[in-house]
């Protein structure tokens, strides 16, 4: 975005990220074979169709799964995909996305953005309690993010505001925030420079309201449990049974109820069991699910209707770069980059369409200057190179002055997936390196925390996009980010996302982005190894539900259910 003035509703005029409808498939016959199958495939057959677990016409209840319980729902130290899913349902920042992905006025009705300064006009909307939703809001749970006790390891997404960083650093006090209520209805923020992208910062979780009165209550408690939140978003958090069910309902006293259809959103089971998932889905119980290949070919013998959505993320090994930890060492890691085999961990083990080999942090769908920015800053190639891989690992035993490595510690989920592709590496490093994998498996939470602590040497981690900019990619590892969990520092890297965040200028912008590029590949900060294509099946009376890659996903929030079931 070149201009410096943002005008009402969102000023920029430029499409938000469109849903990823085309999917590239692996170049194996039965991949083609498969395409021609899912463009025909109706639902039927379902078993239990018309009873009322998985959708409820009548009562306007859908029931789901979660794949993983969310750790807690504080917005200010959410940092997961499921966390963001239940809030982008019970909470609603400044900004909102619609049906069509466009940024449009959520707790605000109008806004613009001149210089460094933005402003924001709130509408009359209230909390789940009656109270109204004000400016000051806004104010305590940014202010709060930034506070060094808070922890938060999305603090950094507020950077740009004036005093930010300081505060968060401890340097400063955190009324020394630029955000200033000029009355209960109008928050004026103050930057530290013009940013481009700022508004699309506004629909993310870090920057919704908290309640100062209702959080003070709670003793440290907010966020832990369906008692000890305040809502401002179409829904609200009736029940939460912690390990095996959520449960949403609408909030009469959200602003724009009128457009919320459904009446109750039931995530009635938690399980990181696909199988298990696509069995509850086959008994009537959930409206959708996921599929992996195991399950994919029942689906296709059941004739069900499979869909297909790129939800813009990627996958990649982390490493830690911690000092004390072998990984650190630079030829260590170059060793592991050159036996590093995306196309084969997609195509032999993933094995399902839409999934694409891992080859840079920057996913194939962002936006660059003219068109998308891989195809104007293509990635850096590495080509497997086992002999040369040998060298560099003799070369990091003589500096580490050892005879062999020990065993590398990676860290991974305890879903079926991630042990497919924790014992893929586990087999290639031992094939072509002789070196030992200890797999750790840890459930969610467990695992999200031992990848703050950097408890592991490698670990099977993703990133998605929090706002349609590349840069929500580029500062991932940047120094100061808290999602940095390998602890990688390099201030050159950090010269170039500090030229991304401050430069209005799209092309000094994306040279910078190319700058980190080049760097991640260079220095072995991680190893990619895909983007993620989901292919998934949805029970043919629920419609409207929105699949995006920037923003809540799934969005029930313009969800409805009809009385047939006709596709």
């Amino acid at each position: 975005m070149t201009e410096s003035r943002q005008k009402r509703f969102g000023g920029s005029k430029k499409p938000l990220l469109k849903l990823v409808t085309t999917l590239v498939f692996a170049g194996s016959a039965f991949f083609a074979i498969l395409v021609t199958i899912l463009s025909t495939t109706t639902l039927t057959n379902i078993g239990g169709q018309n009873n009322l677990h998985a959708v409820n016409p009548e009562d306007k209840v859908i029931t789901l799964a979660l794949s993983e319980e969310p750790p807690q729902l504080d917005s200010t130290r959410a940092t997961d995909q499921v966390s963001g899913r239940i809030l982008g349902h019970v909470m609603e920042g400044l900004l909102r996305y619609d049906q069509e992905n466009q940024l449009v006025p959520g707790m605000a009705k109008a806004w613009e953005i001149e210089g460094n300064v933005a402003t924001f006009f709130l509408r009359d909307a209230v909390w789940s309690n009656g109270e109204p939703v004000t400016a000051d809001d806004f104010i305590f749970s940014w202010r709060k993010a930034l506070d060094p006790t808070t922890a938060s390891q999305y603090a950094f997404i507020l950077f740009g505001i004036k005093n930010a960083r300081s505060i968060n650093q401890g340097h400063l006090n955190v009324s020394d925030l630029g955000v200033t209520a000029v009355n209960t209805q109008t928050l004026r923020v103050e930057l530290e420079r013009p940013i481009a992208y700022f508004s699309k910062l506004m629909a993310f979780p870090t920057f919704f309201p908290i309640n100062r009165k209702f959080y003070e209550s709670r003793h440290g408690r907010y966020g832990a449990d369906a008692g000890d939140l305040l809502f401002n978003g179409p829904f609200t958090i009736t029940k939460w049974v912690h390990g095996a069910s959520i449960r949403l309902e609408k909030n009469s006293l959200y602003w724009d109820s009128s457009r919320i259809k459904l009446n109750v959103i039931d995530h009635a089971y938690i399980t990181t069991d696909q199988n298990t998932t696509l069995n509850l889905f086959k008994d009537g119980k959930i409206a959708t699910t996921n599929l992996n290949a195991e399950n994919l070919n029942e689906a296709l013998l059941n004739r069900w209707k499979i869909k297909r959505f790129a939800d813009g993320a990627i996958f990649f090994i982390e490493i830690n770069h911690r000092p004390e930890r072998l990984t650190s060492n630079y030829n260590l890691r170059k060793a592991l980059q050159l036996i590093h085999n995306p196309p084969e961990l997609v195509n032999k083990i993933i094995k399902l369409p839409g999934y694409l080999p891992g080859e840079s942090l920057f996913p194939v769908w962002l936006k660059g200057v003219a068109r998308k920015f891989r195809q104007e800053y293509p990635a850096p190639k590495t080509h497997i190179d086992v002999k040369l891989a040998r060298q560099h690992l003799s070369m990091a035993l003589s500096e580490l002055e050892i005879d062999s490595i020990p065993p590398l510690v990676m860290l991974s989920g305890d879903n079926p997936s991630s042990n497919k592709q924790s014992e893929y590496y586990q087999a290639l490093y031992k094939r072509e390196l002789d070196i030992e994998v200890k797999i750790d498996r840890q459930i969610f939470k467990q695992r999200l925390a031992k990848m703050s602590a950097g408890d592991f040497d490698l670990v099977l981690a993703g990133w998605g996009p929090d706002y349609d900019d590349p840069l929500t990619f580029g500062d991932l590892f940047a120094s100061w980010n808290a999602n940095n969990r390998g602890r990688y520092n390099n201030p050159n890297l950090d010269a170039f996302v500090e030229i991304a965040q401050s430069s209005t200028d799209p092309k000094t912008r994306m040279d910078a982005m190319a700058g980190i590029q080049q760097i991640i590949h260079d220095d072995v900060v991680i190893l990619p190894s895909f983007e993620r294509g989901l292919v998934y099946v949805e029970h043919p009376q629920v419609k409207g539900v929105i699949r995006r890659a920037v923003g809540t996903d799934p969005d029930f929030t313009n969800a409805f259910i009809t009385t047939t079931s006709n596709n």
